[in-house]
């Protein structure tokens, strides 16, 4: 590696760090002006009852682009909140849990922010409550195979039946018998084991509902009974052939 390409590498360092130590910025600001622009959406709502009926066209469109800009500024700060979260996470719970907080925190964050947005927007929330509900109830059962995915990676990172870099053994009718690998990595819907053959993705549904045992440094080459010692500590000899004839 020459003196350029050192430098060129240091610089990319620097700049990865600076861009670490910013995001939280980043997040504050958004989340600033997200509450910022609420509260004026709110002091423009004042002056009218409905969008659409009487009032001031100056207050509506003043409310409006304040409520479209609290739900822009909102969703980018949850966003990098859970980022920045995720990032400080990973060196001390791992890739896979920082990952299931990150997801936790934009969903609930997205909720929160989508409610505001609405409100602001004087629309009927508890309307809109009721049709999200069972729209929520349709989407469950059309992804009930997903969402079984997700729960099932959520128990396997908090039960801890293994972790990353175990040599493990599933065996399961699913998995058409019995496969063996190393751990590499536990997502929030898939496992990835390496094996013998190749890198294969199994779903956390299948691998939570099979049998699963750490693969031993010996397990494939199984040692046969201990030959008896004997007194002198010289091996024993073998068995005995016929009488020689008496001269």
């Amino acid at each position: 590696m020459d003196l350029q390409e050192k430098r060129q590498l240091d610089l990319s360092a620097q700049v990865t760090k600076v861009k670490a130590r910013a995001r939280p910025w980043r997040a504050i600001i958004a989340g600033l002006l997200a509450i910022a622009c609420g509260i004026l959406s709110w002091h423009a709502g004042q002056h009218f009852g409905e969008y659409f009926g009487p009032g001031a066209v100056g207050s509506k469109v003043i409310a409006a682009a304040a409520a479209a800009a609290t739900c822009l500024f909102g969703i980018i700060a949850v966003l990098e909140f859970g980022g920045r979260t995720r990032d400080v996470l990973q060196p001390v719970t791992g890739l896979a849990h920082a990952a299931i907080v990150r997801y936790a925190i934009v969903l609930l964050g997205i909720l929160l922010v989508v409610s505001v947005t609405l409100a602001l927007f004087k629309l009927p929330i508890s309307q809109l409550l009721v049709g999200g509900a069972i729209t929520s109830i349709i989407l469950g059962i059309a992804a009930q195979q997903a969402l079984g995915n997700v729960f099932a990676g959520i128990v396997l990172l908090l039960s801890h039946p293994f972790v990353v870099g175990d040599a493990v053994r599933f065996r399961a009718g699913a998995l058409s018998g019995q496969i063996e690998g190393t751990v590499t990595e536990i997502g929030i819907t898939y496992l990835r084991l390496e094996t013998v053959e190749g890198v294969l993705h199994l779903p956390n549904s299948q691998v939570l509902g099979s049998v699963v045992g750490l693969v031993r440094p010996a397990a494939g080459q199984p040692a046969g009974p201990p030959a008896p010692a004997s007194p002198s500590g010289a091996p024993p000899a073998g068995p005995a052939g016929p009488p020689a004839p008496a001269s």
